[in-house]
C-alpha cells in the first residue's frame, strides 16, 4: 500500500492479445495477489501507417471499439477464474512503446510480453519491451516464452 495516498500498488501491463502479452498478463496476475496490487492492464491501437494516398475505411470501422472487444475477450480468457484480481482497463491510441512508458508513471512494475503482434519469428525481445525497459519511470519485467533460448 502506497502510505501516503492510501491507495493499492499498480502493476502495469501491456496487453495485444498475443501469446506472450497472455502469459505477461498471467505474470502480473500472480504478482498482483501476491503483493495486494492493482493490474492496469493496457492495450493500444493506431491507425495503419501510409505513405500517400491511403484508401477509405469503412464507414463502419472503430479501431478502439475492436480494441476493447479484443481486449476483454484477451483479459477473461486468462482471468477468468481470478474475480479477486483488481484491475483498470485502458484503450488508448498511439504506440504501444510510448503509451506503455507513460501508463507505467507512479507504478510499482511494468510488465510486458517478450514480443507480439508486430515481431519477427525468432526475435527474443520485440521493439515495445526492449524500449520499456530502456525507457519505464520502473521496473519491468519482460516475460519469455519457456522455449525462448537463455
Amino acid at each position: 500500500m502506497n502510505a501516503a495516498a492510501g491507495t493499492p500498488p499498480v502493476i502495469v501491463v501491456g496487453m495485444d492479445g498475443s501469446d506472450p502479452s497472455k502469459r505477461a498478463l498471467r505474470w502480473a496476475a500472480d504478482q498482483a495477489t501476491l503483493t495486494g496490487a492493482e493490474l492496469k492492464i493496457v492495450t493500444t491501437w493506431e491507425y495503419p501507417p501510409t505513405l500517400g494516398w491511403a484508401p477509405p475505411y469503412p464507414s463502419d470501422f472503430d479501431p478502439d471499439a475492436e480494441a476493447r472487444k479484443a481486449q476483454a475477450e484477451a483479459v477473461d480468457s486468462v482471468l477468468h477464474d481470478e474475480p479477486g484480481v483488481a484491475r483498470q482497463l485502458v484503450v488508448t491510441e498511439g504506440h504501444p512503446a510510448f503509451v506503455l512508458t507513460e501508463a507505467a508513471k507512479g507504478a510499482v512494475l511494468l510488465v510486458v510480453g517478450s514480443r507480439g503482434h508486430g515481431a519477427f519469428a525468432g526475435m527474443l525481445l520485440g521493439s515495445v519491451s526492449e524500449y520499456c525497459a530502456a525507457h519505464a519511470p520502473c521496473p519491468v519485467v519482460v516475460v519469455r516464452h519457456p522455449d525462448d533460448a537463455a
